[in-house]
């Protein structure tokens, strides 16, 4: 009576090898029908919170007033994230946050200067009713200063 221990230790070594190859194709497939790699979590696996640039509340931009120096800027807001290297009059507050595992937002600040003076704020924010200090324009707040 040949048991099935028997009969597989009677097969040369390339039989073997292939009916391991056979049984692991399907085991693959089945494997990568699960899901992608990003959409794929452990259950109970904690994911951090992802926090990047700078923080900016309605009481930062509310505080900001036409004629402020860059450096009253930074004090206020703090540095900018982004420095135009071709035109140093633009800065740029990013600010961007992802709960673990959940959909990523991200505000945006942007502070035009002329001659060291800050003139306009675009983006995201706007200052409250009661704080208004910047004239309202019809073009786009964040749109380049027009050059003479």
């Amino acid at each position: 009576m040949f048991t099935s221990l028997t009969i597989a230790s009677t097969l040369p070594t390339c039989v073997k090898s292939a009916l391991r190859l056979v049984a692991l194709v399907p085991c693959l497939a089945l494997l990568t029908a699960c899901g992608t790699v990003s959409s794929f979590s452990f259950p109970g696996v904690y994911r951090i919170d992802v926090p990047q640039g700078n923080i900016i509340t309605q009481e930062m931009v509310d505080q900001l007033r036409p004629g402020l120096t860059k450096r009253q800027v930074t004090f206020i807001l703090g540095t900018p994230l982004i420095r135009d290297t071709f035109d140093q009059d633009r800065w740029d507050y990013l600010y961007s946050y992802q709960p673990g595992g959940g959909e990523r937002s991200q505000e945006r600040l942007t502070i035009f200067f002329e001659d060291d003076a800050l003139v306009r704020i675009g983006g995201d924010f706007e200052q409250t009713p009661e704080n208004t200090q910047f004239p309202s324009t019809a073009a786009s707040p964040v749109a380049a200063p027009a050059t003479n």
